[in-house]
């Protein structure tokens, strides 16, 4: 029988990356910076292997044995649009922080593999806006970051709206050492595509593989993943009928809402009146220019059963608005903290911090634990299993 795969988890959060790989995978260490969040983390696994603290303050000779498996989910503040797209910043500069934490990853990396413990395989999640921040400088230096250590490369864009009702794109850095491409049969085992597949590879992609050097090129892997399963839920199914953390607001609240949205919204939400059908939407502001090129607060609806994507805090709006259509009647609230946790495929028994700004924190800074499932199922368990079963044959 095959080991366990193991794992290390840097960024960790609560651990939604634990929850994807799943049972078959023994985590070897852990790591954030949050005491909230490390909270969460051993309230749900435990976290014996949990270490709270600066990344950077952690000696490499301090994580624990040779994992098949990195797993870095860095900040991605600094890469996204509600972030300002400040970028990753050098692998030089003097304060790694935020997306710039990719760094302090790479050098814990380079230094496990100077003691003969690179892990195996890296994945790397992030927004899309790695793709195209500092005209793609940024996606350049990740790729090659990681050739420099090592690894060949290759990303999946997955959307956690395939597994559940999010709109959250995703970019998958999916890495694997040079010399064990060549233990791979000559088809890769099936996991290797000698193209982009359009299901998971999106423009921004494709130009961002197109700009990097020849030489990055060259080493590029194009991953192949299977479509998984259609979604069986969708945002009505989620939601709780009063949640108490999160009461229906006032009709002058919800009037001031509607009062943000364009012409075009509420014209929507009109017809969907006329109909006289209930229906539920996701609603959440955001800055728009309006016709004379100025900033304005604007609300915008949706009803095509989805969550816009879940943000943190200090990344825009971070809870968003249910509303109720019901003939004349409108109602709203705010979106309850376990609602948010199951948007993100965490399980009712998942634990999450009492306070909701702590909740509503941990899961718009999290992963889509499902989509990590898949990921893990069909690309990283036949690719790192194979070798698993290697070793234990080469050990009797």
């Amino acid at each position: 029988m095959p080991r366990p795969l193991t794992f290390y988890e840097f960024f960790a959060g609560g651990g939604m990356a634990r929850g994807g790989l799943g049972a078959g995978w023994t985590c070897l260490f852990a790591n954030d910076i949050d005491p909230e969040k490390a909270a969460a983390y051993r309230a749900n696994w435990g976290g014996e292997e949990l270490v709270c603290g600066d990344l950077g303050a952690i000696a490499a000779r301090l994580i624990p044995g040779e994992a098949d498996l990195a797993w870095a989910s860095f900040p991605c503040q600094d890469l996204s649009l509600a972030g300002g797209g400040r970028g990753m910043g050098a692998a030089d500069a003097e304060v790694k922080t935020r997306s710039g934490a990719f760094w302090l990853f790479h050098e814990k990396v380079r230094a496990l593999r100077a003691q003969g413990r690179a892990p195996r395989a890296i994945v790397l999640e992030n927004v899309v806006g790695v793709l195209t921040s500092h005209g793609r400088r940024d996606f350049c230096a990740l790729v090659g970051a990681l050739d420099e250590i090592g690894y060949r490369v290759g990303a999946l864009i997955l959307d956690a709206r395939w597994f559940t009702p999010q709109s959250r794109p995703r970019v998958f850095f999916v890495a694997l050492q040079k010399a064990l491409f060549a233990a791979l049969p000559s088809d890769g085992a099936g996991l290797l595509a000698t193209q982009a597949d359009p299901l998971w590879s999106s423009p921004s992609l494709i130009a961002a593989h197109a700009a990097l050097p020849a030489g990055l090129a060259a080493d590029w892997v194009w991953w192949r993943l299977p479509e998984p399963p259609r979604r069986n839920a969708d945002l009505i199914d989620l939601l709780e009928d009063d949640p108490a953390d999160a009461p229906w607001r006032s009709q002058a609240a919800t009037e001031r809402l509607l009062a943000l949205m364009a012409p075009a919204h509420r014209g929507k939400i009109a017809k969907m009146q006329a109909g006289g059908e209930r229906a539920i939407g996701a609603v959440y502001r955001r800055t728009r220019m309006d016709e004379n090129g100025v900033k304005k607060q604007r609300a915008e609806a949706r009803f095509d059963g989805l969550a816009g994507c879940l943000r943190t805090p200090g990344g825009g709006s971070s809870r968003q608005t249910i509303m109720e259509v019901r003939g004349e009647t409108i109602r709203t609230r705010l979106l309850s903290p376990r609602e948010a946790a199951r948007l993100m495929g965490l399980a009712d028994s998942y634990k999450l911090p009492k306070g909701a700004g702590a909740a509503y924190k941990l899961c718009g800074d999290g992963l889509c634990a499902p989509a990590v499932r898949h990921l893990a199922e069909h690309l990283l368990q036949p690719l790192l299993g194979a070798m698993a079963a290697k070793d234990l044959a080469a050990a009797e």
